[in-house]
């Protein structure tokens, strides 16, 4: 796939994140595996950081990932997402959880904040949802510090049937959220990219590079940093 196409129009594939969808959603991403998952990805990504450091998740969903790395240490929170209903969720889950952190609605494309903001970055499930994903990158890039860093975790085009089968069990998803789990998964690698190609939009973008491997069955770890 050329990054020609990449920058194409994506037609959608599911609902929107609104509402009852996004409620189901935020149910279904709540189970005990999928916490336990969080609570490991914010200890590594809070590896390093120091006290006060100014943190970004772009399309946090339900807010898991940024609750979890609020616990952990004095940063500064901040979640965006283009869901109305998952910033309400968001910062309920947060309120509920004891912790500091802001939830606001907006578009990865044109960030609402100001250069050399963050120093971390970090955008889970959501990438391949973006419909200009050089515009995206760029826009992270903006608002990280000199030496800031973005991890970017999602789904992988060449993830197999099997894979996707064996994440979804490995979610604890059954019934009817396993079905409807495994049919937007199987439906979303339409929009996913391969670790290459994600490595040539990085390339394309003001990073000029990414560290881009597989990541766990179905998934792929992208590391971004900004120089300075």
């Amino acid at each position: 796939m050329s990054t020609k196409d990449l920058h194409a129009p994506k037609r959608k594939l599911l609902p929107e994140m609104e509402g009852r969808t996004a409620r189901w959603y935020a149910r279904n991403r709540g189970s005990a595996a999928q916490l336990a998952e969080y609570r490991r990805q914010a200890a590594r990504l809070a590896e390093g950081l120091p006290p006060g450091a100014a943190v970004l998740e772009v399309a946090p969903g339900p807010g898991y990932l940024a609750i979890e790395l609020a616990r952990l240490g004095s940063y500064r929170i901040t979640g965006l997402d283009v869901s109305r209903t998952f910033v309400e969720l968001a910062g309920e889950a947060a309120r509920q959880a004891g912790v500091e952190a802001t939830f606001r609605q907006g578009d990865v494309h044109d960030l609402p904040f100001p250069a050399d903001s963050f120093d971390l970055v970090v955008c889970q499930a959501a990438f391949k949802n973006f419909v200009r994903p050089v515009r995206a990158l760029d826009e992270l890039h903006r608002v990280l510090r000199p030496g800031g860093r973005a991890v970017i975790h999602d789904l992988r085009a060449d993830a197999s049937p099997a894979d996707i089968e064996r994440e979804v069990a490995r979610m604890g998803l059954r019934g009817l959220d396993g079905f409807w789990t495994r049919s937007a998964l199987r439906m979303l690698r339409r929009r996913a990219v391969t670790a290459g190609a994600f490595a040539r939009l990085a390339a394309e973008s003001a990073f000029g590079g990414a560290e881009v491997d597989r990541d766990g069955l179905i998934g792929l770890e992208v590391r971004l940093r900004k120089a300075g």
